[in-house]
């Protein structure tokens, strides 16, 4: 298996990880989430890696990065979405994805990494509910207990909570 950074030549296979991976009902909408998310051009950059297997994709992890208002200098990330093709699945590349994307991250100074997903599953990489706590999502979650955050930099704020603000292709409600 070989993890890579993801390029717009991807975008067709990225896109196919979604489709089978998860359920008719959700797919479309995550499968363009993660094409626009390779696409959207963002400060700082995104982080989009794929996994190959017999030279053909076969899961991919996007991180993009948040806002928070009155802190210039903090450097936030939301993991979303991960996937990968139920025939590869069960093998270790989606804990591969979320740690080589965590490893780089963390070089690059991230303070903190949020996702919003199974706790059981997000906490074997160290992400925790308890970590997310001070920071509101843009919208409602339909499962609040799936917003968890993992602390990579201490980052002292003058509130007790802040509002983080994510890139375009994740301003869709239907998507929380």
């Amino acid at each position: 298996m070989n993890i890579r950074e993801a390029t717009s030549d991807d975008r067709d296979g990225i896109q196919q990880v979604y489709l089978c991976a998860f359920p008719e009902s959700e797919s479309s909408l995550i499968a363009k989430l993660a094409v626009d998310l390779l696409l959207e051009k963002t400060t700082p950059h995104s982080v989009s890696l794929v996994a190959e297997a017999g030279g053909k994709i076969v899961g991919h992890v996007a991180f993009s990065p948040v806002v928070v208002d009155n802190a210039e200098d903090f450097l936030g990330y939301v993991l979303a979405p991960l996937a990968v093709k139920p025939d590869h699945q069960k093998g270790g590349i989606g804990s591969k994805l979320i740690e080589v994307g965590m490893q780089g991250l963390s070089d690059k100074g991230t303070d903190v990494i949020f996702v919003y997903g199974d706790p059981n599953y997000y906490g074997r990489f160290g992400f925790s509910a308890d970590a997310a706590n001070q920071y509101a999502t843009p919208y409602k979650l339909q499962y609040p207990s799936g917003w968890q955050a993992i602390v990579l930099n201490e980052y002292q704020f003058d509130t007790s909570s802040v509002a983080i603000t994510c890139v375009d292709a994740l301003r869709d409600p239907h998507l929380w």
